[in-house]
């Protein structure tokens, strides 16, 4: 929550300065419905008025991350206006605190309801698919190619080439990207990878599809895995250390 309050306070540093240049010249245009609008002309060759728009930029880029993607613009104003001037607030700083907090945190609990209810529906279509497999504890896979020879235990250590992706297909971590395959022990990663992979032998490529809970669980990791969000990995088991 820091961070989008640190967020609200470069916003209106950025505004503040940008306006000062903006209003060197403005140009009118026609809105929607005919209606005639102001759109600043911002002299890009200044350093500072770059500055300012690339953090707006920026700025605007994260909190739409967070699940904030529409501002009531003329409140939005006056509270920059007043918190620039020193002049007295609507609300105290410790309420603005709250408000903040208690909406992102609505915001995040939505979102999570939402990666939650997505990830179980694809499961479930995908569950009927020829080729798939689920496990008692709801490991999805599918075998692309069978390997052969041994499988590892739990406690070894693998080599593989993957690629994960959410359901949608976006690429979070991808060893066949960046050309290098990984080395790790199956008891230090998620649940799905530690159950999945020893079901494979050496050379043999798996798809899997795993639920939240053999995942990252109810908090997700990092800005492209949600909270509750069901995965898709594809691994190939390249050898046993």
């Amino acid at each position: 929550m820091k961070i989008v309050l640190k967020s609200f306070l470069l916003v209106c540093a950025m505004l503040a300065v940008t306006a000062t240049y903006a209003q060197k010249g403005k140009k009118k245009k026609k809105g929607k419905k005919g209606q005639v609008e102001e759109k600043m002309e911002l002299n890009m060759n200044d350093t500072m008025t770059k500055v300012s728009y690339a953090l707006g930029m920026n700025i605007v880029a994260n909190l739409k991350q967070q699940g904030l993607d529409t501002l009531d613009e003329a409140a939005f104003a006056e509270g920059i206006k007043a918190a620039l001037a020193g002049d007295s607030t609507l609300v105290s700083e410790e309420e603005s605190n709250q408000i903040l907090q208690a909406y992102f945190a609505g915001l995040q609990e939505e979102k999570s309801k939402m990666a939650a209810k997505d990830g179980e529906a694809f499961l479930a279509e995908n569950a009927k698919r020829e080729g798939v497999t689920v496990t008692a504890s709801g490991l999805q896979y599918e075998v692309m190619t069978a390997g052969e020879g041994a499988k590892p235990l739990a406690t070894d250590q693998v080599t593989v080439h993957y690629t994960g992706t959410t359901i949608e297909g976006k690429v979070f971590d991808s060893s066949v990207e960046r050309g290098q395959p990984a080395t790790f022990g199956l008891n230090q990663v998620i649940a799905g990878w530690t159950e999945g992979v020893q079901l494979m032998s050496v050379g043999a490529k798996y798809k899997f599809y795993i639920p939240y809970q053999l995942a990252y669980g109810e908090r997700g990791a990092g800005a492209d895995i949600a909270p509750y969000a069901a995965l898709i990995f594809e691994v190939e088991l390249i050898k046993i250390n």
